[in-house]
């Protein structure tokens, strides 16, 4: 059994060992290390401490390095690249991405932020089994090699701030050599150039492969040129919508239109200007040219004021003719809004007529008699109907009338 016993013991803390493998390569000031009471009679913790570098040195270091002259020079950070949306821990690209270095390999770039204090908790964990089942012996084994590792974790931190100061020598570099391509983007789009423009300086910037933040930063200032572009671009067509819809000036705005296509051909999608030239050559399709003729020489306004009056004394043909006309002026837009003013007074009066003659309906006790006024009182919903078929009212004449027709039926 004694045999056995340290048989498995041995086995443990030769897993034990073999799981700090996944720490690093490089190797350990001692491979078999003696415990804090063997190898520090007692002072050799004071000892480190003593020699240790203070946060404060290793900060100073790791954002300094000596230039030719002798002086300090900071390179680990570029203001002129940082201000153009430096890629954080957060989003440092995957290998799966377009950004992806050519030496990389397939594998997903460790993150330090998670992985090492992961791995850190799996030494601790690994440890505190050890204890549990009995084996302190191993579990202080364990843990006292995990301690060696202090003394590389100096030389990690010397070997990044080399690389860093590498980096960011390149970094200052690239930032001064495109600095003047940046202050050109930037004013294209305080400018509110068009997009095309902007978009071109950008994509000449990104053909010089400035950097992956640089890059992303053209990107972005391609999306902020596109809206403000589709924005300006909006504005015309709408202007030219209504130089059609509201004063039929269908010649100028198909021109007009046909313009704002070839200036802006990326937003062909987003606008639909084709659906527009569409839309106003079928308006000037419909247009009534002798009418358009007419007002050359006369005054729609004055003509307008007398459909007004019209309204107001219920001579609703006369001024629905009238306004049609005006539809062909360059008071189009007010002709159509008086036009939906008139069909709405002259379906309200036709349903008012309905419900007098309903109510004289409801009132009559021969049969026949009460379904013929009825027949009769769904005839002025016929009239709003065929006279003005999108009124307002529209769907309470058509619910007015498939009542009367259901009084009809019983």
């Amino acid at each position: 059994m004694k045999n056995k016993f340290f048989g498995i013991h041995s086995l443990l803390v030769a897993g034990a060992f073999a799981l700090t493998a996944c720490v690093g390569n490089a190797p350990a000031p001692e491979t078999n290390p003696q415990t804090e009471t063997e190898k520090n009679p007692g002072n050799v913790i004071e000892s480190e401490q003593a020699n240790a570098p203070k946060d404060s040195d290793q900060a100073a270091t790791a954002s300094k390095s000596l230039g030719d002259n002798g002086q300090s020079e900071v390179y680990f950070n570029s203001q002129a690249l940082d201000s153009h949306r430096l890629n954080t821990p957060e989003n440092i690209p995957t290998a799966s991405t377009e950004t992806r270095p050519v030496a990389s390999t397939d594998k997903t770039p460790t993150d330090p932020y998670t992985e090492i204090p992961a791995l850190i908790q799996s030494i601790f964990d690994y440890a505190d089994t050890l204890y549990k089942a009995g084996f302190t012996d191993s579990a202080t084994a364990y843990l006292e090699r995990f301690r060696v590792i202090k003394p590389l974790w100096a030389q990690w931190e010397t070997k990044a701030d080399s690389m860093l100061n590498e980096f960011g020598k390149t970094r200052a570099e690239k930032a001064k050599a495109f600095e003047p391509m940046v202050f050109q983007i930037q004013n294209m789009n305080r400018a509110n150039a068009n997009y095309d423009l902007v978009a071109e300086t950008a994509d000449s910037l990104i053909a010089l492969a400035p950097g992956d933040s640089l890059t992303q930063w053209a990107k972005m200032q391609k999306e902020t040129a596109y809206k403000n572009t589709l924005a300006k671009a909006k504005k015309e067509y709408d202007a030219i919508k209504a130089l059609a819809d509201n004063q039929a000036q269908f010649a100028e705005a198909e021109k007009q239109a046909v313009t704002l296509q070839m200036r802006y051909r990326d937003f062909e999608e987003a606008l639909q200007i084709q659906a527009l030239i569409d839309h106003i050559k079928e308006l000037a399709q419909a247009n009534d040219a002798a009418a358009a003729k007419y007002w050359e020489s006369n005054d729609p306004a004055k003509a307008l004021a007398k459909a007004d009056s019209l309204m107001q004394k219920e001579k609703f043909a006369e001024a629905k003719e009238l306004l049609n006309k005006l539809k062909s002026s360059k008071l189009r837009k007010e002709a159509n809004e008086r036009y939906v003013k008139l069909a709405d007074a002259f379906c309200t009066k036709q349903r008012k007529a309905t419900s007098q003659t309903f109510a004289k309906a409801q009132k009559q006790k021969d049969s026949a008699k009460k379904k013929k006024l009825l027949q009769e009182s769904i005839a002025p919903l016929d009239k709003c109907l065929a006279e003005y078929p999108d009124n307002p009212q529209k769907q309470k004449v058509i619910e007015n009338k498939q009542f009367l027709e259901k009084e009809m039926a019983k």
